[in-house]
Order: structure tokens, then sequence, then C-alpha cells
């Protein structure tokens, strides 16, 4: 669980920006929207498939660029 410590003197707004930029780093927010929905196990393996596609059809094109 993501926490600051506010410093005395500190204002709200930098120790919020802290707060926010600690969330994003753990990958909270993520973790959240991950656990939100549920998918079937077959769902899931067709959604990380097509990520798979995804990943190789960039990485190709990437390097098609830069053999040009």
């Amino acid at each position: 669980m993501a926490f600051v410590v506010i410093e005395k003197g500190e204002s709200i707004e930098s120790a919020l920006r802290r707060f926010k930029r600690k969330v994003q780093q753990e990958a909270i927010i993520k973790e959240i929207k991950k656990h939100s929905v549920y998918f079937k196990p077959g769902e899931k393996r067709r959604m990380k498939d097509a990520q798979a596609r995804k990943r190789m059809r960039r990485r190709l094109k990437r390097e098609r660029d830069v053999d040009y």
C-alpha cells in the first residue's frame, strides 16, 4: 500500500503529487483495473494471444523500418 509522510512545512499539493507518483510506480491502479472484471480462462487466453500477436507485429514493423 502506498503512503507518504507529510514533512513539516510541506504543502498538501506536493504531498499529493508524491503520493500519485508512488501509486503510479507501484502499478496499484493497473492491478485494481485488472481484478475489477472477471474474465473466463478461455477469454484470458485469447486476450493474451492477441497481445502477443500485437507485440510481434510491432517488433517486425520496427525491424523492417530499421533495415531501410
